[in-house]
């Protein structure tokens, strides 16, 4: 059964009140209210903002004895929630109550509003019993703000000689933000809360790298493998703390990267690949609340099939359990791909591929739209936008490198996907292209990129571009995805990534598309935060210039190599051709003399104010057979 709460809403964001209840500083005060209001005796529930539900969700209320449920709206009269029928608030006076609960925040008015209603004697409880700590808050006006509440969940492990690394930058200080701190709250597999702490950040562009193997020391940790909550106070510009998770190992072969866990939990999610013959795929499931998942409530299915397979455990609260995708389908296999039932319980998981020959990575499944509805407007739209919605991906330098997509549907209505593949070279030239029909749901169909490529790119790099083709019918909403995976032929190492299309550089607008950083559309510059290895390892980054219609013949791509202060040390032009693509290591643009300045922490701001590129980064550590590299896209902000 999937949780009854508000989490996303894709025209009006991200929604505070579950993440206010769901806090783990929040826990203990709302507990301790809700012991006092059993104790009480009668109960009269005000629910004036249509809180209760999400409410009753997360922390129960069957230790109270109820003496009625009273709205404010006259809609809602008569709905029922925990078992009673809503009535008018008006009627509050005769229900005999010791106590009255406004399940509310900020509650003084909604309070005022309703003191002469309340049964002579009883008591007046509400939230503002457990907000958190005003030196948390960004906005003490408004609790619910969501500023207030820039949270995200990583997946945080040290032992057995794995450790991951969680980087970012204070870009909130770019929207004038100061003061900045990120407290950071460490949970075991199990939901124990071992360690908190706060880490405050430079009034400046600084990066923040949370490395598991220095905290564990630091702090005086043994093994952990669990989720480390992160809630970053005083920001400005954006509510969501993104971040790029880096996995490495004491062993050399033991490299991958990944994207943040996206903090809103929805009720499905898609795109996870099933286990290719030789290989184990691991889930990651990290519960996002205080209260568990009971069992039963996170199901598997193939793409397009009916037949749910459920997971028979609980997980506890904040708890973190690696699911083997086989114990739910044991017969699925690459390139069939996998819907996961998710229930509004936990954050984008993130699956972990283990090879036969001990190899792993780590890769994200991605968000599956219960609200979208095919576009009929989209097949007509050429004629303005050109292409359309873009999905584009790199090739990597054919000479080592093997490419492969495979196109992923990622809302619940989508029973088709008409796809065609193009692949372009480095200036922009499209080499070749593949129609690859009318896809239905249940389809998983894998593309071997060499098979286009090869004569073309002469074992150079280019990138590949996922888009519509209506040719042959079929319907789209725009939320196009697919996953690429990438295998290194001297390494036999893998990495995965996946995301979605949008439209890219033109002044045309069309569903706030193209989509910009922080504001309205359209999107046409390009500001993206590019971490930094520490030797031996080497960075890896491709950005690709893609155009629904053509726009500026070449890029004007600055590389703004910055300390870990925030200090610029060196800026570095890049022209790209539009439909073209740029793959460097930073050893490679940067002098050894100029890295060394910039030293550890350090990042690249790449800065482009004449179109929109998207960019794929990652690290590669060069040790012949035994070496591995690691690739994800990028963030911005």
């Amino acid at each position: 059964m999937a949780l009854k709460i508000e989490t996303f809403n894709n025209l009006t964001g991200g929604h505070a009140f579950f993440k206010a209840i769901g806090h783990p500083l929040s826990l203990a005060p709302i507990t301790a209210l809700l012991e006092k209001l059993g104790k009480a005796g009668p109960v009269a529930v005000y629910d004036p903002l249509g809180f209760l539900q999400p409410f009753a969700e997360i922390h129960g209320m069957g230790g109270l004895t109820l003496a009625g449920l009273y709205v404010q709206n006259i809609d809602k009269v008569g709905d029922t929630l925990l078992g009673q029928p809503a009535q008018p608030v008006t009627a509050l006076k005769d229900s005999g109550a010791k106590a009255v609960f406004v399940v509310a925040y900020d509650a003084a008015r909604l309070i005022d509003h309703i003191r002469h209603l309340v049964p002579a004697g009883a008591a007046i409880a509400s939230l503002d019993e457990a907000r958190l700590p005003d030196a948390m808050l960004t906005s003490r006006r408004t609790y619910l703000d969501p500023l207030n509440f820039a949270t995200n969940i990583a997946l945080f492990r040290d032992g057995d000689g794995h450790h991951t690394r969680v980087v970012t930058a204070n870009y909130w200080a770019g929207y004038g933000a100061t003061g900045v701190s990120l407290w950071c709250c460490l949970f075991d597999a199990d939901g124990n809360r071992l360690v908190d702490w706060r880490e405050t950040l430079p009034d400046a562009a600084a990066s923040v790298v949370l490395d598991s193997k220095e905290v564990r020391a630091r702090l005086g940790l043994g093994d952990f493998c669990g989720s480390l909550f992160l809630h970053a106070i005083g920001v400005r510009g954006h509510d969501v703390v993104k971040y790029a998770l880096d996995t490495y190992g004491d062993a050399p072969s033991v490299l991958s990267c990944t994207h943040d866990a996206n903090a809103w939990p929805a009720d499905f999610y898609a795109g996870l690949p099933a286990p290719a013959e030789g290989e184990r795929v691991l889930l990651w499931l990290q519960n996002a609340h205080p209260a568990p998942i009971p069992a039963g409530g996170i199901g598997l299915n193939l793409m397009g099939s009916p037949q749910i397979a459920w997971l028979d455990r609980e997980i506890p609260g904040f708890g973190c359990h690696a699911l083997e995708v086989a114990e739910l389908l044991p017969g699925a296999r690459w390139p069939q791909q996998i819907e996961i039932q998710a229930g509004k319980y936990i954050v984008r998981p993130r699956y972990e591929v283990v090879q036969e020959n001990g190899r792993r990575r780590i890769a994200h499944a991605n968000v599956e739209r219960v609200d979208l509805k095919p576009d009929p407007r989209l097949p007509e739209i050429s004629n303005l936008m050109g292409k359309g919605f873009v999905l584009p991906a790199p090739v990597l330098p054919t000479d080592r490198f093997e490419s492969i997509l495979l196109p992923t549907p990622m809302a619940t209505t989508q029973d088709t996907l008409p796809v065609a593949v193009a692949v372009y070279d480095e200036k922009g030239h499209e080499v070749a292209q593949q129609r690859l029909g009318t896809l239905k749901r249940s389809d998983s169909v894998a593309v071997e990129l060499k098979g286009l490529v090869n004569g073309h790119l002469k074992g150079g790099y280019g990138h590949v571009e996922l888009i519509y083709d209506f040719a042959d019918g079929g319907s789209g909403d725009g939320w196009l995805h697919g996953l690429f995976r990438y295998r290194d032929r001297l390494t036999g190492h893998a990495a995965d990534s996946s995301f979605g299309a949008h439209i890219f550089n033109t002044v045309l607008t069309y569903r706030n598309e193209p989509q910009s950083y922080a504001g309205r559309a359209p999107g046409l510059s390009t500001r993206l935060f590019l971490r930094l290895g520490s030797e031996p390892l080497d960075t890896i980054c491709h950005l690709i210039y893609p155009a629904s219609t053509p726009w500026h013949g070449t890029s004007q791509t600055d590389l703004v190599l910055t300390s870990a202060k925030g200090e610029e040390i060196a800026t570095k032009r890049v022209e790209i051709a539009c439909s073209g693509s740029f793959f460097f290591r930073y050893s490679a643009v940067f002098d050894a003399a100029t890295r060394a300045k910039a030293g550890d922490g350090a990042y690249i701001l790449i800065r482009d104010v004449t179109c929109r590129l998207f960019g794929f980064h990652g690290l590669i550590r060069e040790a012949g057979p035994d070496g591995a590299f690691s690739l994800d896209h990028m963030f911005g902000f």
